[in-house]
């Protein structure tokens, strides 16, 4: 899904769900590549102007494609013919990939469209680390909420870790992670 024309509309909505401690310090950007073939590029999270979470499209396809490509010569009687295992294993890199943290512009799309679609309780029990990050970000969530999270957040991502560091400094709320 392209939302070029659309982005800006999202964006501001996006920007509707920051926190008030966070709105001026927090930013998101897209930017596409009109010379590549898809015409993608990256989307990117700022935190006081400074990349905090780039999701290239380029280096997250890059790497999709080596790690598949390692998975079928691991396989001795891989048949490059049989359409539904390299979709199977394509799949599985892409899922790899986003459990890693290394998204393409479109998983940021993807991400949106959820976490536009969804109750923010049902977002925060989300195992995608670009919807938990909105969440974090979001001002429905409150200070309690976040108070509960502590107990469990050392068991996230280490980039959902950071912007909970940053949520939970900008409401003064003294956390140990």
């Amino acid at each position: 899904m392209l939302y070029s024309p659309k982005w800006s509309k999202a964006k501001k909505h996006l920007k509707s769900f920051i926190c008030d401690s966070l709105q001026s310090r927090i930013n998101f950007q897209v930017i596409n590549y009109r010379r590549a073939h898809d015409q993608l590029g990256r989307a990117v999270i700022t935190v006081d102007k400074i990349e905090k979470l780039s999701m290239c499209t380029i280096t997250a396809e890059r790497e999709e494609f080596r790690r598949t490509w390692d998975k079928r010569i691991e396989m001795e009687d891989f048949d490059f013919d049989d359409v539904e295992m390299n979709r199977s294993l394509q799949d599985q890199s892409h899922e790899q990939l986003k459990k890693d943290g290394i998204y393409g512009q479109y998983d940021f799309f993807d991400a949106l469209e959820k976490y536009f679609n969804a109750p923010i309780k049902d977002s925060l029990k989300s195992t995608d680390i670009l919807i938990k990050i909105l969440c974090l970000l979001d001002r429905r969530v409150g200070k309690r909420t976040l108070l509960k999270m502590k107990e469990t957040i050392l068991t996230e991502h280490v980039l959902v870790q950071d912007f909970y560091k940053l949520r939970c400094e900008a409401e003064n709320i003294l956390v140990a992670v």
